[in-house]
């Protein structure tokens, strides 16, 4: 997924699939579509998916980003796979504890405690 187009860094971690997000906002609805897109082939192309997504890079999250999230979560679901968050801002996280999202997500302060819980 290394294409001009891509709004992910992929890295694997062992079964791991690890997700970097390129841009600092995530706010733009056809990059959002993108990203939930190019997460959904991930989810696809495993059989048993195990994804981080790893929000170090990310100032800003938009509510469309946080409805892609969902959407890739039930997909990792369906598979049986498992799903991952880390290094999320603050004030991002402060909007996942006001939606109850951070019940529906396993989120973590760093991707080696996110990679750690996988096993």
């Amino acid at each position: 997924m290394a294409d001009s187009e891509s709004r992910l860094m992929i890295q694997r971690d062992g079964e791991i699939t690890v997700a970097h997000f390129m841009d600092r906002n995530i706010l733009d609805e056809a990059n959002i579509q993108r990203i939930g897109e190019e997460l959904a082939a991930l989810v696809e192309n495993a059989p048993v998916p195990k994804i981080l997504i790893d929000f170090d890079n990310v100032d800003h999250l938009s509510s469309a980003a946080l409805g892609a999230l969902i959407t890739v979560n039930n997909k990792v679901r369906q598979k049986d796979g498992q799903l991952r968050l880390a290094n999320i801002d603050p004030q991002i996280h402060e909007v996942f504890k006001i939606t109850k999202l951070d019940k529906l997500f396993q989120i973590h302060k760093n991707s080696h405690e996110a990679i750690k819980s996988f096993k």
